[in-house]
C-alpha cells in the first residue's frame, strides 16, 4: 500500500476524510495512476490513517479515513547522528541507512580531517536536497515521523549540541575506548524515565578524528567507544552503530 507523509491541517476529521495537495496529490494521480477505491496509507507525524481514494479534481484528491491509529513504528528513544562530511555522494547513502535505522535527526558536521569542506554559498541547496532524501527514505521504510537534516556546523558547535544528549557515543578507533554495548547497557542509569532517552552517535569522516579532538570529546563528556576489531569504513560505521541501538534498545526488549 502506497505510502504518503501530510500536513495535520489536511486531515479533516470531523468529516473522517483528507484532502490531499501538491506533489503528494500529482503523485498519486498521474505518477501512480491511481483511481477511486484505491487505497492508501497517509502519516501526519502523530497518527497513522488508512484510507480510501474517493475523489479526484485534477489538483486534489481526497480520501476517506477507514482506519486511524497512534504512530507505533519508532523507537524508543531519539537518537541523533553527527556525521563528520565524507567524500563524494557518501552522506547520501548516510542519510538513507540511517533513517531507516531509525534516526531523528542527522547533523553533518566538519572536523580537521574532513577531506570534504562546506560551501557556503551551497549549503541550503546541499541541505534542502538531503532532507528530500531523508524523507523519501522515511516513506520507503515506514517510519512515523520524518528525520529532520540540520545545516553543516564545525566541530566545535557539533560538540556543544551532542553533549546535551543522555549518551554520547563518540566512535573513534584509538586507545582507550568502551566497548559499544558497554557503553550503550549505562545508558539506563543516566536517563529519566518520564521521557524517551537521547543518544548523541558521533561519526568522523575517512580520515577519523585527532588525538585532539577526541580528547577535547573526552572531556566534555563523551563516551569514546570503539566498534570493533576492524575498522569500518564511515558510510558503514554509522548505520552500525545506529543498528546496535535498535538491537539493545528495541529488539531485545521485546525478548
Amino acid at each position: 500500500m502506497p505510502r504518503f507523509f501530510i500536513a495535520p491541517e489536511e486531515v479533516d476529521h470531523d468529516g473522517r476524510i483528507v484532502i490531499l495537495k501538491g506533489d503528494n496529490a500529482h503523485h498519486i494521480a498521474y505518477s501512480l495512476r491511481m483511481r477511486t477505491g484505491d487505497m492508501v496509507n497517509l502519516c501526519d507525524q502523530r497518527n497513522d490513517y488508512t484510507c480510501e481514494l474517493i475523489e479526484f479534481d485534477g489538483e486534489t484528491v481526497t480520501a476517506r479515513i477507514c482506519a486511524e491509529t497512534p504512530v507505533s513504528n519508532e523507537p524508543p528513544y531519539i537518537a541523533h547522528l553527527y556525521q563528520a562530511l565524507p567524500k563524494g555522494d557518501k552522506l547520501d547513502t548516510v542519510i538513507q541507512k540511517a533513517v531507516e535505522c531509525g534516526v531523528t535527526t542527522i547533523i553533518p558536521f566538519t572536523s580537521s580531517r574532513c577531506i570534504a569542506q562546506i560551501k557556503p554559498e551551497a549549503e541550503a541547496r546541499k541541505t534542502e536536497r538531503r532532507a528530500r532524501i531523508a524523507a523519501e527514505a522515511a516513506k520507503q521504510c515506514g517510519r512515523g515521523v520524518i528525520p529532520t537534516v540540520a545545516p553543516t556546523v564545525d566541530f566545535e558547535t557539533m560538540l556543544a549540541a551532542a553533549t546535551r544528549a543522555d549518551l554520547v557515543l563518540f566512535c573513534y578507533e584509538g586507545q582507550d575506548t568502551t566497548p559499544l554495548p558497554v557503553a550503550i547497557s549505562a545508558l539506563s542509569d543516566r536517563i529519566q524515565a518520564h521521557r524517551p532517552p537521547e543518544i548523541a552517535v558521533i561519526v568522523g569522516s575517512e580520515g577519523g578524528f585527532s588525538p585532539q579532538e577526541a580528547e577535547a570529546a573526552r572531556l566534555a563528556g563523551c563516551s569514546l567507544v570503539g566498534l570493533g576489531s576492524r575498522i569500518l569504513r564511515t558510510e558503514t560505521a554509522s548505520p552500525f552503530v545506529l543498528g546496535c541501538l535498535v538491537y539493545a534498545l528495541e529488539l531485545a526488549k521485546h525478548h
